[in-house]
């Protein structure tokens, strides 16, 4: 079964902002448990740093990660499909 690459990719992107808004407003709700659950995923301690989170930044971070994702998928469904 082939994939449609562009709706595949326009679902990752999607799915990414989804995550992206989520995770934001969990730092904004729960800075701490935020930062630790970081820390936790990354292997690092980030016990000694802060959050700079501004509006600006929240909407560049979700614009990059979309546009990251959804190349990213739409790259995923084309070699997949190439490799049928």
């Amino acid at each position: 079964m082939k994939l449609d690459a562009s709706k595949f990719g326009l679902a990752s992107a999607a799915t990414v902002a989804v995550l992206w808004i989520i995770c934001s407003l969990l730092v904004l709700l729960i800075p701490d448990m935020a930062m630790n659950a970081s820390g936790y995923m990354t292997h690092a301690d980030f016990s000694s740093m802060q959050w700079r989170m501004g509006f600006g930044g929240v909407l560049a971070g979700l614009a990059l990660w979309s546009v990251i994702a959804g190349l990213s998928g739409w790259l995923l469904a084309s070699i997949y499909n190439r490799l049928l």
